[in-house]
Order: structure tokens, then C-alpha cells, then sequence
């Protein structure tokens, strides 16, 4: 198959409109079957529920080309259940699991030129989401809704290597207690909008946002997961009703612990340990892990001893083993690649 004529390795993270993308319809109590579809437009009513109150939810998932020459995807069913949760969440009805994972392997095989090389450094994104398209003026869920999954070719996350990245404790909250911080739902992210832009106007890449009860405890950021590691190894993340179940931590997790041999500990991780990590790191789809250096606490510098030139060691085992067993360079656990073709 003949790759598009693209510049694979100048590739930025953005979109970049690809030739197929997957349609499903929920009318009168069930979803239909889907087809691939051509046109990248929606229409909709001025009313539609999405834009009055936005009944949204999404998955974020990447294809590559492996070692080897296939093209695979990275543990779709993760996706397919936390789409499930988000859904049930939001008053929308669940896409049947084996359904969201054929929609996936149907639109990247339909955009395999697209699938940057293998040694590239970049992916195939996709990008599945739903939402609520019928008509709603009243505060209520919508009653009929489509799903759609596309993709585009996409560069590393950080140009030029994963440097590590200075944060800060921020004054804002991204979920709150009892609220929809544990579902991937496009009003979480929309509500970090502000603080992120707020972060880089001050010189800051992300934001760490605290529990919101006692802002005492370690959440996440806009759009990822932490994971710190402690002075003799052990690889902890923060627990909480309120983060997102990225599917890269729990990957990560088990790969520290099963391939690595480490010691792994999901808890409250409190603002006052911060000081005391060795190394940190954000993980997530678009980059895996990008690597923490400082992190500012009003006015309190903190100074990873991983520093600011690379990752630190054991975040760079971790990043090596994970994007080698997803590139096939690694043999992965039962069921966490899918081959597309």
C-alpha cells in the first residue's frame, strides 16, 4: 500500500483531514450499524443538545506501524469501556463494545496510507466521540445522538525529544467532589481552557490541579495523568474519585511493576511530598510521558533531581518499555495490541 506524500518527520500535532471516517446513528432506542463515511462536515440544528449544553464525551486513541510492518492500535477495549462509563455518566446510551472497536479497526484500515512509517516518531490519531444531536431547549439529555471516529496523522507530542516540562500548583480546580472529573466528557476540558492559557501566558507548560475539597492532594492536569517516582524506586500515582482512568498510567503501572520489577503504589499523594520525588512525569495518549523538572507552589520552587535536561531513569525505562511493546519491539501482554493489518 502507498503512503500519502507527506513529510512524516516534520509532522506537527494537529489535524489533518483524512480520507474515511466511521458514522453511527442512535434513533429510536438503538444504534444502527455504521458505514464509513467521506464527508468531514455535521450538520445539525442551531438546537441540538451538544451545542446548548454540551452533551459530549470522547476517546483519544493513536495507530502505528510497527517494527515489523503492521499497523496496530494500543488496547482498544480500555477505550471502549471508559467510552461506556462516560456514556452512562452523561445520560447517553453506551456504543456496544465490540462495535467501538470495529469502528476503529474500519477507519484506520480505511486510512492506512496515512499511518506514518515505522522510525518516524509519529502516529495515526483517532479521535472517537459522541453526542447529543437532537433538538433541546429545556435542560434535559438529548434522545438521539451520533458517533464518529477519525484520525489524522500526527508528530511527536514535544518536537525535538521530550524535555522536561515546569508546572504549577494552580489556584484553579479542574472537577469537583462527586462530579464528572472521572469521565472523559468535553466540559472537563473546556473548564481547563482558562487555566492552561493562563499557565503559558505566565511561562508555565501545565497546571497541577489539587483535590478540590482540601487542596491538599495531587490530582491531574488538563489532560493527564502523574506518576511520580520516590527516591528508592517506587512508582506511585494519585488516587482519587475525581481523576480520569487514563489508560497509559494503568499500562505504565503494569509495565513498572511486571516488566521492570518495580514496587507500584496507587494512593493520596499529598502537595507537602511533593519536595521529596525523585522524578515526575504526565502520562497520557498524545505523549506517553512527558517529564516534570520544576514545579512552582506559590512562590515555593520545587527541583526534581531528574532535572531539566532529560527524564529521569526509571521514567525512561518506563517510556522505552511502553512505546516498545506498542511499536513491537517488545512482546506485549495478551490482548493489548490490536492488528489492524
Amino acid at each position: 500500500m502507498e503512503k500519502k506524500d507527506i513529510d512524516w518527520g516534520n509532522l506537527g500535532f494537529g489535524y489533518i483531514k483524512t480520507d474515511k471516517r466511521y458514522v453511527a446513528t442512535y434513533k429510536d432506542g438503538k444504534w444502527d450499524e455504521g458505514a464509513l463515511i467521506d464527508d468531514d462536515k455535521i450538520v445539525m440544528s442551531e438546537c441540538a443538545c451538544v451545542l446548548q449544553y454540551a452533551q459530549t464525551i470522547f476517546e483519544g486513541i493513536k495507530a502505528y506501524t510497527t517494527e515489523d510492518g503492521r499497523i496496530v492500535t494500543f488496547r482498544p477495549d480500555m477505550n471502549a469501556e471508559r467510552l461506556m462509563n462516560s456514556a452512562e455518566r452523561m445520560q447517553m446510551p453506551p456504543l456496544p463494545k465490540e462495535q467501538f472497536i470495529d469502528s476503529i479497526k474500519q477507519v484506520v484500515k480505511a486510512n492506512a496510507a496515512y499511518v506514518p512509517p515505522y522510525g518516524t516518531g509519529a502516529s495515526l490519531y483517532i479521535r472517537p466521540f459522541m453526542f447529543g444531536i437532537n433538538e433541546v431547549i429545556g435542560v434535559k439529555p438529548a434522545t438521539e445522538f451520533q458517533y464518529r471516529a477519525f484520525t489524522t496523522p500526527v508528530g511527536p507530542y514535544f518536537k525535538g525529544g521530550a524535555k522536561p516540562l515546569t508546572i504549577r500548583v494552580s489556584d484553579f480546580d479542574r472537577a469537583a467532589p462527586k462530579g464528572t472529573g472521572h469521565i472523559k466528557a468535553g466540559l472537563n476540558y473546556a473548564m481547563s481552557l482558562y487555566a492552561i492559557v493562563d499557565a503559558h501566558e505566565k511561562g508555565f507548560d501545565e497546571n497541577m490541579y489539587l483535590d478540590p475539597q482540601t487542596r491538599t492532594k495531587v490530582e491531574e492536569t488538563g489532560g493527564a495523568n502523574f506518576l511520580f517516582i520516590t527516591k528508592d524506586g517506587k512508582v506511585v500515582t494519585p488516587k482519587s474519585d475525581s481523576i480520569l482512568p487514563s489508560v497509559t498510567r494503568r499500562s505504565l503501572m503494569y509495565v513498572a511493576e511486571h516488566y521492570l520489577g518495580l514496587e507500584v503504589e496507587e494512593r493520596e499523594v499529598y502537595v507537602s511530598e511533593l519536595k521529596d520525588f525523585a522524578e515526575c512525569g504526565l502520562c497520557g495518549t498524545a505523549a506517553v510521558i512527558s517529564p516534570v523538572g520544576k514545579i512552582y507552589n506559590h512562590g515555593e520552587e520545587i527541583c526534581l533531581p531528574s532535572g531539566m535536561d532529560e527524564m529521569g531513569p526509571v521514567t525512561k525505562k518506563l517510556y522505552d518499555t511502553l512505546t516498545g511493546i506498542q511499536m513491537g519491539r517488545i512482546e506485549a501482554p495478551e490482548g493489548w495490541i490490536c492488528e489492524i493489518c
